[in-house]
């Protein structure tokens, strides 16, 4: 019930927040004009797009896509750019204060590392939001707003709606150690269903995320739940579970086209879905809101975009837009 009053609130502040994206576009005075209801004109901002994206990981191009939604939508000079290594990451948030763009939006998924440096952004007169990952570590590092899911309540959610679906014993998959999101994920599964154990893998070797996994599946027969964080991982756990002969059931985080058609077969129970183009997309607008506008989306509070369950009862509405890289 907590995680559904939370989204129903975020999704409540994407509206109002587009609504001003709107109305701001029409009517702001030394801002862009929308007149003609096409791109806005007027004075153009470069907004910095910073994330740890590692190649290959399909839930990236909806991020990108909710971006460059909104950049288009109001002549935003969208530059980004990734690296799966913190410390990269955090070169490329210091070279985007070096090149003075207008605004910065990071994800924390290693806040110790990339937090500072974007705290140093917010020093230099820089408007900064985080979103994705950091949760719980954004106000601690001076991100004016967070767009993305409370992970903690996502995974006890999972928890529960395992737990209600007969139980058993889970192993819950995380494809990156030490990421806060994903590390938050498994530990909120594990607070509401105890009998849950982590297994890490590493995401940049699907074969052998893959060979792990039946690995696991064949040690311990036990085993009725298989939990991944992620779609690519949640495919290559559907084929761990063939390959170990398993009778366990599959859920996951986040969603892309193959995952939305397993859903559909019923390969796949079920996927939480944080909705990241909703995060790109307000990621960029808020700060033009900010930039044209002086406006604080959320009063200093974060905005969450999930969790949202997919399954049977909602896929084939759903499916459509996953096919179009929005969902």
């Amino acid at each position: 019930m907590r995680s559904t009053h939370k989204l129903g609130r975020a999704l409540a502040v994407v509206g109002i927040a587009a609504a001003l994206a709107i109305t701001t576009a029409c009517s702001s005075k030394g801002g862009a004009r929308n007149e003609g209801g096409g791109a806005a004109t007027g004075e153009r901002f470069t907004i910095a797009m910073i994330t740890h994206e590692k190649l290959g990981d399909t839930f990236w191009d909806k991020i990108r896509s909710g971006a460059e939604a909104a950049a288009k939508q109001l002549n935003v000079d969208l530059k980004y750019s990734s690296d799966p290594e913190a410390g990269k990451q955090a070169t490329l948030v210091q070279n985007a204060i070096d090149s003075k763009v207008n605004g910065i939006a990071v994800t924390l998924a290693k806040p110790d590392a990339v937090g500072p440096v974007a705290q140093a952004a917010r020093k230099a007169g820089i408007p900064v939001v985080a979103f994705n990952s950091g949760y719980q570590d954004w106000q601690k590092y001076d991100a004016q707003m967070y767009f993305g899911s409370d992970e903690d309540v996502a995974g006890q959610a999972v928890g529960s709606r395992i737990a209600s679906g007969g139980g058993g014993k889970a192993v819950c998959v995380i494809q990156e150690q030490g990421h806060v999101a994903l590390e938050a994920r498994c530990a909120g599964v594990k607070k509401t269903f105890p009998n849950t154990e982590i297994l890490y893998v590493d995401s940049e070797n699907m074969p052998a995320v893959q060979s792990t996994i039946v690995a696991k599946l064949q040690q311990d027969p036990s085993i009725t739940w298989v939990v991944t964080l992620g779609a690519p991982i949640a495919l290559a756990a559907q084929g761990a579970k063939q390959g170990a002969g398993s009778s366990a059931k599959i859920a996951t985080f986040d969603l892309n086209t193959d995952v939305a058609k397993q859903i559909e077969s019923g390969a796949i129970e079920f996927s939480v879905d944080q909705q990241p183009y909703v995060q790109g997309y307000m990621a960029v607008t808020s700060l033009w809101l900010n930039l044209t506008n002086g406006n604080d989306i959320g009063g200093g509070r974060s905005v969450l975009t999930g969790p949202s369950y997919v399954d049977k009862t909602n896929i084939t509405k759903i499916a459509q837009y996953a096919a179009r890289n929005t969902r």
